[in-house]
């Protein structure tokens, strides 16, 4: 009878590892502790997200008589001067206090000394978690047993540090259609949505334009969420127009799909992009602000863009894009790519800067922006125009 009821709770829950993983992100997300153990250490781990004087004085106490560690991400030890490929630990003596760990996570220079260590894979694995949750990439970690975790009320859930990889690699196959109904636009666009589910807890939506022919290559944009430009119109970015674009493109080709993804800010989410948008606005460009934040310059993995389609039964696709790493990744995963169409959207003065970095550090294919900035003559405005 006990190995019926466990298979049958392993059905209607999953394994023991996938609960445990999925659990440990909800409690990141909320701002509470985990316990990320390995071979060789196990941590007691807190986001930095959030992080005041009170929750700091608790888990300095929780972590008695350990000093607690800063971890930090690669990306984060280098825009700090630390020549890192992995992440790195800070120690926190008793003078550090909360103002100081997040200038360490967020400030462009902050002034403060210290000698970073490598973090373990335990560690490692927190900062995996963390940035699943999107948000800020830091974790405060200390030494620490199971026993902890029983002691605690209520209690702190411990996680194996492999079981958060498995988890990241296995979430793209626990996609599910969750519902699907036509929606016409406003521009007259014919569409169907189709609303899938994730592991991660995102929606993610395939919108159907017209009605595409599967046995050919089907035109497919894949598209990340982007609030400010997609809901709002903001001029910070090109993500509304191209999002307008790809509509047209697809709706003159006769059909196609629209990808819409849970990918805010290039896979760093809504807060974190707006924390960007404050180091871009202090003069760092796009990808120095992500990399600054600890965020490497494109978080987005297309896995779950390639399992979508295969559900939609779209394995030949023409994909209207300009970045050359979308093409690549969807090669990779066995999607047939038969074509490239660009999208070139307005250049103005608001995403000048942002389209340029874009084009000369990120690889993307925009020679639209860089004739625009060739002609200092030409209004900036008028470089590019949205038509259709």
């Amino acid at each position: 009878m006990r190995n019926g009821v466990g298979n049958l709770s392993s059905i209607l829950c999953g394994t023991r590892e996938h609960v445990g993983a999925s659990r440990a992100l909800a409690e990141f997300r909320s701002g509470r502790p985990v316990i990320i153990a390995d071979s060789n250490e196990t941590l007691l781990c807190l986001p930095v997200e959030g992080l005041d004087k009170e929750r700091l004085a608790a888990f300095r106490a929780l972590a008695a008589p350990i000093t607690p560690r800063l971890v930090l991400t690669s990306s984060r030890a280098r825009s700090l001067g630390i020549d890192a490929s992995e992440p790195v630990a800070i120690e926190l003596l008793d003078d550090v206090d909360t103002r100081t760990v997040l200038a360490l996570v967020q400030d462009n220079k902050p002034d403060f000394e210290f000698l970073p260590e490598p973090a373990g894979a335990a560690a490692a694995a927190a900062i995996d978690l963390v940035k699943l949750a999107q948000i800020l990439p830091a974790v405060l970690v200390a030494d620490t047993d199971h026993t902890i975790a029983a002691a605690f009320e209520p209690r702190i859930i411990t996680i194996d540090a492999k079981a958060v990889a498995r988890f990241r690699k296995e979430g793209t196959q626990s996609l599910k259609i969750a519902g699907e109904a036509h929606v016409p636009l406003s521009s007259s666009v014919r569409t169907r949505f189709v609303v899938f589910h994730d592991a991660f807890g995102d929606d993610l939506v395939a919108v159907i334009v017209g009605t595409p022919d599967l046995s050919k290559p089907v035109p497919v944009r894949i598209h990340s969420a982007c609030l400010t430009g997609d809901v709002f119109g903001s001029r910070r970015c090109d993500c509304g127009d191209q999002l307008r674009l790809a509509l047209v493109r697809l709706q003159e080709a006769g059909g196609g799909i629209i990808l819409y993804l849970a990918q805010e800010g290039r896979g760093v989410g809504l807060a974190n992009k707006m924390r960007t948008y404050k180091l871009q606005d202090a003069g760092l460009d796009t990808v120095d602000a992500n990399t600054t934040l600890g965020f490497d310059d494109d978080e987005r993995d297309y896995g779950v863009a390639v399992r979508m389609l295969q559900m939609l039964g779209a394995t030949r696709v023409v994909l209207l894009t300009n970045n050359p790493d979308k093409l690549d990744s969807l090669a990779e995963a066995g999607i047939e790519i038969s074509g490239r169409m660009p999208l070139e959207t307005p250049v103005n003065v608001h995403n000048r800067r942002y389209l340029t970095a874009k084009a000369s550090r990120a690889g993307h294919q925009l020679d639209h922006v860089i004739a625009a900035l060739s002609e200092p003559s030409k209004p900036v405005e008028n470089a590019a125009p949205l038509v259709g």
